[in-house]
């Protein structure tokens, strides 16, 4: 399984390492939370280790675009990473998860027509944007995936 969002916000550029640690953003809880792992607790790289562990990828299907803010709506001019290369290199990637609309809009549209036989999963967004849904309701969309996870 592959987790894929759009891009990192302008705010957590700089910090690439961090892009979705930020403390208003919900993804390790929610990823944490369905894998039965504290991941918010570990540092960024056991974090890591510990979704490859349960067979999870990261990816931004974003590589670059024009934003101001952290609005995924706000994105222009963006140019989508290779993401149908990627994939191609993964012949046991059953799922791709996206985390929110934009991800998915921009993600399954490049993936539709080459790698049809993979689940497509779109997410309500971990970021702090989408507050109006409240947590419970994301971890029940969330835990979804559970089914391509290793335990």
């Amino acid at each position: 399984m592959s987790f894929a969002r759009a891009s990192p916000n302008s705010n957590s550029r700089p910090r690439l390492r961090c892009q979705i640690d930020q403390n208003t953003n919900r993804f390790w809880h929610l990823v944490g939370d369905v894998i039965d792992e504290d991941l918010p607790a570990m540092d960024y790289a056991h974090r890591l280790d510990t979704l490859l562990a349960h067979r999870i990828g990261l990816w931004d299907v974003i590589a670059q675009a024009r934003r101001e803010g952290s609005l995924d709506s706000r994105i222009r001019d963006h140019a989508t990473n290779d993401f149908a290369a990627l994939v191609a290199t993964l012949p046991n990637l059953a799922a791709v998860a996206f985390n929110g609309g934009t991800a998915a809009k921009i993600g399954m549209l490049a993936l539709a027509e080459s790698h049809a036989a993979l689940d497509f999963v779109r997410l309500p967004s971990s970021s702090p944007a989408y507050a109006a849904v409240p947590y419970a309701e994301k971890l029940q969309a969330w835990e979804t995936l559970r089914k391509w996870l290793v335990e």
